[in-house]
């Protein structure tokens, strides 16, 4: 009796933990599909469900729109794991989070399980669609915020692929995993947040705001210093334009932002120096490993070791400078906020099944990137590039829109598809508000002849925009 009672005080006690996390151990398996899994809300709408399988694992998860809100979900399978706000939220979802216990000792005695909680996410859906439907059959991806709070409004790759195709164990869903992990385009690569990028001249943004910052330029239409051919330090190397109106002395930040000149933006970035540079990057979320939305983001990254001439390239979003779209959407979405860069956020609260609310998620602050006098001027200088540069595309009637493009060489010798960028704001026009709306697109791999930034990704960018201002 008293071995039997020492062996089961051992099981039971202190080998708990261990039994409970043993591969073998099916029981929190089968507990965790006994019932259907809380739901995704996009605009107070569930994008997900619960579908019975007849099976050991009782439910299984369904997907409404799958493909479209893929991004934001992320997927839910009994055979391969959940990731995203699946994942992040597992616990909540499946009712096993101990924040949903009400009596949390009576439900333990007696094992009662509660209802899946809910995730609220801060998606527009008609901003999403439009970010979806715009990418088409492109390699790319759009991240749309809400600048005065960070509410991430849209966050779209392609291309996508439907979660619940593999959310069961049947062949089926097995065949449908096999299949997506096997296609070279890599449809299940979330490219918003878990893919960088150079971002070519659409960095040009946060050297302009760290040239003002630091006093650097203080008038955006006066002659900066910028010399022509602007031969980068230490090298014989000049820093060549894309077009021959930047191919003069003299010009201002006005004009250099206008027509792009990588002469101009790169000789700036190295007079404001690499620790301002380097600063004001971070003010954006370059260099931060932990970005969580609450998801993961990738590092976008700015080197903080360089010479003179890799300053300059890195100032033009060249050399080892690379960015998600939801970093560069944060670029945008600074200069639209008066310099306040909010921290991105995918979830607007959490709540139990029946509504009841068990964390609401507030606004926070991520830097402040710069002030209101700088943010005036940096807005400006984007304003000027819609109406009369390299943005003409995003134009919206009845609008005030500022932008940046951007054509991001890569490969040896250049010799990849160039990467097509814009980023972005809108507001009404004659509003002074804060702009409801910043978006960074990236197309990374199309079949047009011509690949800018102002002919692919701007588009998009305005139907988003378009979408959010109701227009």
């Amino acid at each position: 009796m008293v071995a039997l009672a020492v062996q089961a005080t051992r099981v039971q006690v202190f080998q708990k933990h261990e039994l409970d996390h043993n591969s073998a151990n099916q029981r929190p398996l089968i507990q965790r599909y006994a019932q259907p899994r809380g739901n995704l809300l996009v605009a107070g709408q569930p994008v997900t469900g619960s579908a019975p399988t007849g099976g050991r694992l009782a439910y299984k998860r369904t997907y409404t729109d799958g493909a479209l809100y893929a991004a934001v979900t992320g997927y839910s399978s009994q055979t391969y794991g959940n990731t995203q706000l699946e994942g992040v939220y597992d616990d909540l979802l499946s009712g096993t989070d101990p924040a949903l216990a009400g009596w949390a000792v009576w439900d333990a005695v007696t094992c009662k399980q509660r209802p899946g909680g809910d995730v609220v996410t801060t998606i527009d859906p008609a901003a999403q669609r439009a970010a979806l439907q715009g990418l088409g059959g492109q390699k790319g991806a759009v991240a749309a915020i809400e600048p005065a709070t960070g509410r991430i409004l849209a966050l779209a790759s392609t291309p996508s692929y439907d979660p619940g195709t593999f959310a069961g164990t049947s062949a089926a869903d097995q065949a449908a995993w096999k299949k997506l992990q096997d296609d070279p385009d890599q449809p299940m690569l979330n490219r918003a947040l878990r893919q960088i990028y150079p971002p070519g001249s659409t960095f040009k943004v946060v050297t302009a705001a760290a040239a003002l910052a630091n006093g650097v330029v203080a008038d955006v239409d006066a002659p900066t210093n910028a010399p022509f051919p602007y031969v980068m330090p230490g090298t014989t190397t000049p820093l060549n334009n894309d077009t021959t109106a930047c191919d003069r002395a003299g010009l201002s930040l006005d004009e250099a932002m206008t027509l792009s000149c990588n002469s101009v933006l790169g000789y700036l970035g190295v007079q404001t120096g690499l620790d301002p540079m380097v600063a004001m990057a971070k003010n954006f979320g370059f260099d931060d490993a932990r970005l969580d939305i609450p998801v993961r983001a990738a590092r976008s990254n700015f080197d903080t070791a360089m010479n003179k001439s890799q300053l300059a390239l890195s100032s033009i979003g060249q050399y080892n400078t690379a960015a998600t779209p939801l970093v560069m959407a944060m670029v945008a979405a600074g200069a639209a906020a008066d310099g306040q860069v909010m921290y991105p956020q995918l979830v607007d609260r959490l709540t139990e099944a029946d509504g009841s609310q068990v964390k609401l998620l507030r606004p926070t602050l991520y830097r402040q990137a710069f002030g209101g006098g700088v943010a005036n001027q940096l807005r400006r200088l984007m304003v000027d590039v819609v109406e009369n540069g390299t943005g003409r595309n995003a134009r919206i009637p009845g609008a005030e829109v500022g932008g940046k493009t951007g054509t991001a060489q890569h490969g040896v010798d250049n010799s990849g598809t160039p990467y097509a960028w814009f980023i972005a704001w809108a507001r009404p026009a004659g509003s002074t508000a804060t702009p409801p709306v910043a978006v960074a697109v990236v197309v990374a791999d199309s079949q047009a002849d011509e690949i800018t930034g102002g002919g692919l990704a701007a588009p998009i960018a305005k139907s988003v925009m378009q979408a959010v201002l109701g227009r």
